[in-house]
């Protein structure tokens, strides 16, 4: 995997935080930015380091993760590629700005969830741990992914047992259907990792429920 990504090509933003805490990833949802998401850091955790990188796909002018043919329904090939982009420049990100071995958590919403959530299944040895407010299986096969095998087949391959996710979703989510998430608990669980599950009431966004869950959480696994 190449680590070459000069910083200019990939619109994002950094603060150092402690030395001691850990980093938070910061991964907006369609139509968001890196400005906007890195204000959610301070409830989770005012010590954090954030890194914030912006998503480099367009869709009618908002800014994305990776494409789709419609609503809910990802181009997964697409998906794959993006993660695997994601994850060079986490690897970039960590040698840039001296991380060395602080704990890297991904906080995700929507869109920036579900790249989260595939760059961890795909990259576990890169993206261990993984807040998902409102993310669903980023890595569904449908028909139409022509190159799903491969990806089902590096999925099989991940060993996860280091890994850590905490799901936090509406009941009533059309965006983030149950039983996508479903999916995807069981595929994490199959490959090893540590999964916490929090259903709310009500649809696509992130609560003050969420949030305080978010923070509990951070304290056992940051």
């Amino acid at each position: 995997m190449s680590v070459a990504i000069p910083e200019a090509e990939w619109p994002h933003l950094f603060r150092p935080g402690s030395i001691d805490a850990p980093v938070l990833l910061m991964l907006h949802g369609t139509g968001g930015d890196e400005q906007q998401i890195s204000g959610l850091a301070p409830a989770l955790d005012p010590r954090a380091a954030v890194l914030a990188p912006r998503g480099r796909v367009q869709e009618n002018g908002m800014n994305r993760w990776f494409r789709r043919r419609s609503e809910g329904v990802f181009d997964t090939d697409d998906v794959a590629r993006r993660a695997d982009d994601l994850a060079t420049f986490l690897i970039w990100a960590r040698s840039h700005y001296e991380l060395g071995d602080r704990r890297l958590v991904a906080v995700g919403f929507s869109n920036g969830a579900n790249i989260a959530l595939a760059t961890a299944l795909l990259h576990p040895q890169v993206l261990a741990r993984v807040i998902a407010f409102s993310g669903m299986h980023p890595l569904d096969r449908t028909a139409a992914d022509a190159g799903s095998n491969a990806i089902d087949a590096r999925v099989a391959k991940s060993e996860l047992a280091g890994s850590a996710v905490l799901l936090r979703n509406g009941t009533s989510d059309p965006m983030a259907p149950l039983p996508s998430v479903q999916r995807l608990i069981t595929v994490l669980e199959q490959r090893g990792a540590q999964v916490q599950q929090g259903l709310r009431p009500g649809g696509h966004g992130i609560t003050e429920t969420d949030i305080a869950s978010a923070v509990e959480w951070l304290g056992t696994v940051a």
